[in-house]
């Protein structure tokens, strides 16, 4: 029996969380109508307080690269890659998820970014879009000078694995995590629904 906590109720958007193994969350989140956050929610308190996974994913490719995507093929086939990390084994994906997911990506590599580059950098144009040069401002409002990429090795074949985006660590760290490989662990997933009439721009910050 897994729970979802509603924690946050602004007038504008719901969010609540799921303590549990990556594909039941997923489930309990979108049986009551949420969606699993994307990372260009990130500014708003509830990701920044606290580490989640989000809907991206990162893609392996040998001899081509480590990728952000946002058609991450475990959003889609979140059951399987869930139980291939329970046997403590890669998620590999087929020719056509390859595809699939390099059709809306970006190259990463495990550079830090600087915050005040935010609005320049591909990467975190891609991730955070309209907001990268905010949130490169909020970071650095919170004394974070640069922003951490965390990626796993490639292997023979490509394989995917869930973005974590880390809690803020005040004065020290934010991290975009494709390294994390434990969907089978009790991670939090949480997701975001809409209501109300207010702006998200009235969204309180907090660290």
């Amino acid at each position: 029996m897994v729970n979802l906590t509603v924690d946050i109720k602004p007038s504008v958007t719901y969010s609540a969380y799921v303590e549990a193994p990556f594909d039941k969350a997923k489930e309990e989140l979108e049986k009551a109508e949420y969606t699993v956050i994307r990372m260009q929610e990130g500014p708003a308190s509830f990701v920044s307080r606290n580490g989640n996974w989000v809907r991206e994913g990162v893609i392996y490719v040998p001899n081509k690269g480590r990728f952000l995507t946002k058609n991450s093929p475990i959003m889609a086939n979140a059951q399987e890659a869930t139980k291939c990390h329970r046997s403590n084994k890669e998620f590999y994906l087929t020719d056509a998820q390859v595809e699939e997911s390099l059709a809306d990506s970006v190259e990463l590599s495990d550079k830090a970014i600087p915050t005040n580059r935010f609005a320049e950098n591909p990467i975190t144009v891609y991730a955070f879009g309209d907001i990268a040069e905010q949130y490169g401002q909020f970071l650095r409002n919170a004394g974070i000078k640069e922003m951490s990429i965390w990626l796993a090795n490639q292997e023979d074949k490509p394989f995917a694995r869930q973005m974590w985006l880390h809690r803020l660590v005040v004065d020290s760290r934010s991290v975009l995590d494709g390294y994390f490989r434990n969907l089978d662990y009790d991670g939090r997933v949480r997701g975001v629904r809409q209501g109300g009439e207010a702006t998200a721009k009235n969204l309180e910050i907090k660290i």
